[in-house]
């Protein structure tokens, strides 16, 4: 498998410090709000990488924190009149609520930055031990020039970086690059922590280089997140983590690309700002997840209504196929035929293929060509029926793939075929027994208007919901 890694610029050959393990580093959500579509992305796409690992035989440790100590969640607990750590207990719930939605699994830890603060302290004096950090009236800022490979990620000059940079007037840093591992509490509301250095609270960046080590060690195999996250998030968590660890920080680095609305950037103030329980209002979850995983990761992908229905409507082609493959197993008998074995036999290069695609660097679009490619197989071995058996291991097949991309999931609902429906199909079987077509076709159109299809196969007949 290759994966592109963002620090050469170039796919480079997966492989894993420990043969068979993988320790996987995402950025995850600072918990002040519901989480947008740009957001969602990451989430999709490397919960994705995760189980494309894990199909190919890797013991995946994946790690998502929450940040849960911010200035936007101080400023949300002060609008909503509770404290900030109630305003982050109530969207971490709603982000797994979300995240549920779009059938993205929880990780193996969800460290917090509230429930880290003794090793995030520990972290920064050890920094400020080694020459990297010092302090500042209770401000804590990390010196960026003592870390000669600064700029190594992003590509950036610190000349050119020092260019552009600029001091806020309350800073107290000796040089315009330096960044703050921990800030004074400057009014008494604000959520603190004793420290070395008084009541406080850690910068952003800290909270990823402390718990990524807590959990994974000293060097991840993948660290991943969002393209805006390069520079200055995983530029400072590198300086800090390979400061302080003294050994590489992480082997591979992945960063999805960005969304845009209706081709331009999302934003608060144009309007475009949608978060993914918005959207969830019109689309179902895994339409969602289709459509993030339709382009490739790293290509900018741009949302919108025409789009967004382009998936829905691909996902229903996929969504009948297993429908159709459940009432063939459910009605079907006997074994398979020779010629029910030989289509069997053919599966495998759609299989090839797929594995193919997402081996180079988790090519989602073109996998998820392969499960069409699959699709179009299985439907033209099953037009006529299929034995039982036949049918569960097309079905197998189909799944085999769509667990991979985290669609096709059932969550444990019914089909949505209620008793008063049934009792219609009932009474046009009836009616077409009796040879009255004109109520069985009137039935038909009645159902039809509900976005109910009634296909009749030698098996009886298959009631398809939209």
């Amino acid at each position: 498998m290759k994966i592109y890694n963002t620090m050469s610029r170039q796919k480079e050959e997966f492989v894993p410090q420990e043969e068979g393990k993988v320790k996987m580093y995402v950025c995850g959500p600072t918990v002040y709000n519901f989480f947008h579509i740009g957001n969602a992305r990451p989430f999709v796409v490397f919960d994705t990488m995760r189980k494309y690992l894990e199909y190919k035989g890797y013991d995946v440790t994946f790690v998502q924190n929450f940040t849960d100590v911010d200035d936007k969640i101080i400023n949300r607990a002060r609008e909503e009149g509770i404290t900030a750590p109630e305003v982050s207990e109530k969207y971490i719930e709603e982000y797994f609520k979300d995240a549920g939605a779009i059938n993205v699994r929880p990780a193996d830890v969800h460290p917090r930055v509230s429930e880290t603060m003794d090793d995030i302290i520990q972290f920064v004096q050890d920094l400020i031990d080694k020459g990297y950090a010092y302090e500042v009236d209770g401000d804590v800022y990390y010196s960026t020039r003592k870390f000669k490979d600064y700029g190594k990620l992003s590509g950036q000059n610190i000349d050119d970086l020092e260019a552009g940079a600029r001091i806020m007037i309350e800073e107290k840093k000796k040089d315009p690059l330096d960044f703050a591992l921990w800030k004074a509490r400057k009014e008494e509301d604000e959520i603190a922590w004793e420290s070395p250095w008084g009541m406080g609270r850690p910068g952003w960046h800290i909270e990823c280089s402390t718990m990524s080590r807590k959990y994974l060690g000293d060097t991840l195999d993948i660290h991943a997140g969002g393209q805006d996250l390069q520079f200055p998030h995983h530029e400072n968590e590198i300086a800090q983590s390979e400061a302080h660890n003294g050994v590489k920080f992480s082997n591979y680095w992945m960063h999805n690309g960005y969304i845009t609305i209706d081709n331009e950037k999302m934003s608060k103030s144009k309007g475009n700002f949608f978060t993914v329980r918005d959207i969830l209002e019109k689309y179902d979850g895994e339409v969602i997840r289709f459509f993030l995983l339709s382009g490739h990761y790293r290509n900018p992908i741009n949302f919108s209504d025409e789009l967004m229905e382009q998936a829905k409507n691909s996902l229903a082609r996929l969504r009948n196929a297993k429908e159709n493959l459940q009432f063939l197993i459910e009605k079907g008998e006997g074994e398979m035929t020779d010629a029910e074995k030989e289509a069997l036999a053919g599966y495998d290069k759609y299989r090839q293929e797929f594995i193919e695609k997402m081996d180079d660097d988790l090519n989602t679009a073109d996998g998820i060509t392969a499960v069409f490619e699959l699709v179009t197989a299985i439907n033209t071995a099953v037009k006529d029926g299929a034995s039982k058996e036949f049918a569960e291991k097309s079905l197998e097949t189909l799944m085999e793939f769509a667990n991979v991309l985290g669609i096709l999931q059932d969550k444990g609902e019914d089909n949505g075929i209620d008793a008063e429906i049934q009792a219609l199909v009932d009474e046009r079987q009836q009616a077409r027994k009796e040879k009255n077509f004109a109520r069985a076709d009137e039935i038909r159109d009645q159902l039809a208007a509900q976005g109910i299809t009634l296909k009749d196969t030698p098996q009886g007949v298959q009631i398809i919901k939209e």
